[in-house]
C-alpha cells in the first residue's frame, strides 16, 4: 500500500513539473492565414521545432495558438521557425486576442 502511495505521488509531481514549464503563446502571421494550405504549412512546419506541444492555426481569427516547453525553447526561437517558412509572426496578448476575435465575428457583441 506504501508503494501504491509514494508511486501516485511521483506520478503526480511529474506533472506538475511538466506543466511549469508548458507556456502558451499567441501569434498573429503576415501575411494572414487564408487558407488550409497556409494552416497545414504552419502545421507541417512548426510542430518539429524542438519543445513544441502544439499548435492550432485558427482560420477564423487568422492566429496561431503554440503551447511549447519553456526549457527547449522560447517565443524568439519559435518566431525565426516562422520566418524560416515565409511568415512573421507578432505576439498577440489576450486583450489584443479578444479585440480580433470580435473584429472577426461582429455578432459577438457584448452590449446585448
Amino acid at each position: 500500500m506504501k508503494k501504491l502511495v509514494l508511486l501516485v505521488f511521483a506520478a503526480f509531481l511529474a506533472v506538475l513539473a511538466n506543466a511549469q514549464t508548458r507556456q502558451e503563446v499567441v501569434f498573429k502571421t503576415e501575411p494572414d492565414i487564408h487558407c488550409e494550405s497556409c494552416v497545414n504549412k504552419i502545421k507541417n512546419n512548426i510542430r518539429f521545432e524542438k519543445g513544441v506541444k502544439a499548435i492550432n492555426p485558427d482560420l477564423n481569427t487568422k492566429l496561431v495558438t503554440v503551447q511549447y516547453d519553456s526549457e527547449k525553447t522560447d517565443v524568439e526561437k519559435l518566431q525565426k521557425a516562422f520566418q524560416k517558412i515565409g511568415y512573421k509572426v507578432t505576439v498577440v496578448v489576450p486583450e489584443d486576442k479578444k479585440n480580433v476575435e470580435t473584429e472577426e465575428n461582429p455578432s459577438n457583441d457584448k452590449t446585448k
